[in-house]
């Protein structure tokens, strides 16, 4: 994309963070465009609204990396780095990709959750850690007990289509972060 980032997306947020949130992919008109993940497109809308209501964004969301929001406690990547044709990654990109995820946990002193947005970000966070897949399915808003102290929990993608279908609701969301929360400050389930 002439004039864009058209890179790989670099994660955004502080590394000491409890909360790792990990997309899918950067989207085309969005991170890959903005050098930012979420930012420019539509599920960048819904994910910061919510992190801003929950004390772990604040500032000005404007969809671009220079607008002023800011990540409190709070870590953003995705299971795929760079945008992929169709904006449907395959299992090669994924695999490709999964040295970075597994990094990033490892480079978080004090995390003490991962937010997967949608299955792919579910069974790449899973591999990432050399746990079966079969071993935790994914459900929106279930919470798996990964590794001792680590906790993975699961949301349905907050894109557009998922939205608009009333698949994932503004409610719904906001019961994951209020959920993920709670675990944080060790006040459980």
């Amino acid at each position: 994309m002439p004039g864009g980032h058209n890179a790989p997306v670099p994660t955004w947020g502080p590394d000491d963070a409890s909360l790792l949130i990990v997309g899918l992919a950067p989207g085309l008109r969005g991170a890959n465009r903005t050098g930012r993940p979420f930012t420019g497109d539509y599920a960048g809308d819904t994910l910061y609204a919510a992190l801003k209501r929950h004390g772990f964004a604040s500032g000005t969301y404007d969809k671009r990396p220079d607008d002023g929001l800011t990540l409190h406690d709070c870590r953003i990547t995705n299971a795929v780095r760079c945008v992929p044709p169709e904006n449907k990654p395959v299992g090669e990109e994924i695999n490709n990709c999964r040295p970075f995820l597994i990094g990033e946990v490892a480079a978080m002193p004090r995390l003490k959750v991962i937010l997967a947005l949608g299955t792919i970000s579910h069974q790449s966070v899973l591999r990432s850690l050399k746990i079966p897949v079969a071993r935790h399915g994914f459900a929106h808003n279930a919470v798996h007990a990964v590794k001792p102290g680590l906790t993975l929990v699961d949301s349905y993608h907050c894109s557009r289509y998922n939205v608009n279908t009333g698949r994932l609701t503004e409610q719904m969301f906001d019961d994951v972060i209020v959920n993920i929360r709670r675990l944080i400050s060790g006040k459980g389930h």
